[in-house]
């Protein structure tokens, strides 16, 4: 039977043992494993509760109780008083009877995906998995199914890393408006209550806010994301903001420890933390941009998370979704800023995938199985790309399209071959690699190298090319796509 105070006793008894510490002296040992290093494309998973009413978006559980707010009005519309209809009654009818971890599982294969990350527990406090800590999941109510439990299975049977996704930490202050009137949180008030503690925090962003979560809810949350770890053994365990706040930092290095602890015992070959806004300390654990990216190429790996929707992480009626050229725009810009790239799709409530999400991904999938070699287990170059389109730099600017051009080109290295993507490519066939360009001996770190042999991946045709004071220069014939083309150059 579980025992919070046993569980603490646990988790410093592995600490304790080592070799990683509950420092980050000792926690800047950490290495990011070669498999993280090698994978650049991974799906990530918003399926919860909140995928029941199909409005507005994974907030729906908090701005649902935030009086004069579209969700707030919606609620009453449609389900009644906060006090008859509240968001816990939403579980029932949560109940994935269309859900197959293996065609979820396949079409993320399909997709071309190395990794999957599930959201194990939403800012909701309903845990996707078989929990001992809270009767508030979905073995026990809803699905009645070990979601995270058959779908971790399901990927490793494919050969991807299984991963999984923490946001629990925001639950202290997510449903605390519903306090403000009469609602159905009102007298949930101790530990074990589904929307305890509901503590309406006034400025989220302050590092510093009160009230200050408790040592009761901030050892909670560390077992929970210790159950996670000893249950499913993910390779990777991915947290959502608000972990920075200043109470938290013991704890984010008790469970590092912890995580990385269990990993040598267990002899996994290594595993990753993904945190935001400096949470963790650097060299401690992988940064993730949230709807963002980097302009330039980084000497540490990082990663970006974002949908195929533009405005939810979840399933709503009223998604409004990207392209999927766009998103191979992306990934191909990331991957060569030595970034990785993690896609989130939405399910609905009864588990089925939504076709366009689905669409996006076999698009995606299909770009791939052509092109990865130039993605997959690659490195960067010496610079990332050329081409006059600038990338915004940061969380949250992924809302606006990018409009790339034919001179906008993308670098990654594997081995001899250089691969040069173009992301517009254009209708003349006519392409000029500047940074390939015959240079003067004494203008290094310019390209000095011996240009052997140039192709395009995925279609049938001798390339005219030859190399000159303004770049290598390429015309094809045969070539037209609406997607990002990979030139494959072998070098000497």
């Amino acid at each position: 039977m579980y025992n919070k105070e046993n569980y603490l006793k646990i988790i410093d008894q592995v600490i304790d043992k080592g070799p990683f510490y509950d420092n980050w002296d000792s926690l800047g040992e950490y290495q990011v494993p070669k498999w993280y290093k090698d994978v650049k494309f991974g799906i990530f998973i918003h399926w919860g509760v909140y995928s029941v009413p199909e409005f507005g978006n994974e907030w729906y559980s908090r701005n649902m109780y935030i009086k004069g707010s579209t969700e707030f009005e919606h609620h009453r519309k449609t389900y009644g008083e906060h006090k008859d209809f509240g968001y816990k009654d939403f579980i029932p009818m949560f109940r994935g009877e269309k859900f197959n971890a293996d065609e979820w599982a396949d079409l993320f294969t399909n997709a071309g995906a190395q990794y999957v990350i599930p959201v194990a527990e939403h800012h909701d406090g309903f845990q996707m998995y078989k929990s001992e800590i809270s009767k508030w999941n979905a073995y026990e109510m809803g699905p009645r199914r070990d979601i995270l439990g058959e779908l971790s299975q399901a990927f490793q049977q494919r050969g991807m890393k299984n991963g999984a996704s923490s946001h629990r930490v925001e639950h202290w202050f997510f449903m605390g408006h519903g306090r403000e009137f009469e609602s159905d949180i009102t007298n949930e008030e101790k530990e074990g209550d589904f929307y305890w503690p509901a503590m309406e925090e006034k400025n989220h962003h302050d590092l510093f806010s009160e009230p200050t979560p408790t040592k009761e809810f901030l050892e909670d949350w560390l077992v929970r994301c210790c159950e996670i770890v000893d249950k499913f053994r993910p390779k990777i365990m991915y947290f959502d903001w608000w972990i920075q706040h200043s109470s938290l930092k013991p704890y984010l290095k008790k469970f590092a420890a912890y995580y990385y602890n269990r990993a040598k015992e267990w002899g996994l070959d290594g595993v990753v933390i993904n945190y935001k806004h400096d949470a963790f300390m650097f060299g401690t654990a992988v940064i993730d941009i949230e709807r963002g990216q980097f302009a330039d190429i980084k000497p540490f790996i990082w990663q970006t998370d974002t949908a195929v929707a533009k405005n939810s992480w979840c399933y709503t009626k009223n998604n409004n979704y990207k392209k999927a050229k766009d998103i191979i725009c992306d990934l191909v810009d990331i991957v060569s800023k030595n970034g990785r790239l993690l896609l989130n799709v939405g399910p609905k409530a009864d588990g089925s995938i939504p076709k366009e999400d689905k669409n996006i991904l076999l698009e995606i999938g299909e770009w791939l199985k052509v092109n990865g070699e130039a993605i997959y287990g690659a490195g960067i170059y010496r610079v990332p790309g050329e081409g006059p389109t600038k990338i915004t730099e940061g969380q949250f600017s992924d809302g606006k399209d990018k409009v790339f051009t034919s001179k906008d080109i993308r670098y990654t290295i594997k081995g001899c071959y250089l691969y040069a993507t173009v992301l517009n490519y254009p209708e003349d066939g006519f392409v000029n690699l500047v940074e390939l360009a015959e240079q003067d001996a004494s203008l290094l770190p310019k390209f000095h190298g011996i240009v052997k042999d140039v192709s395009v991946l995925g279609f049938e045709e001798v390339i005219e090319w030859k190399r000159t004071k303004t770049g290598l220069q390429i015309k094809t014939n045969k070539v037209k796509s609406d997607k990002p083309v990979v030139i494959k150059i072998q070098i000497d």
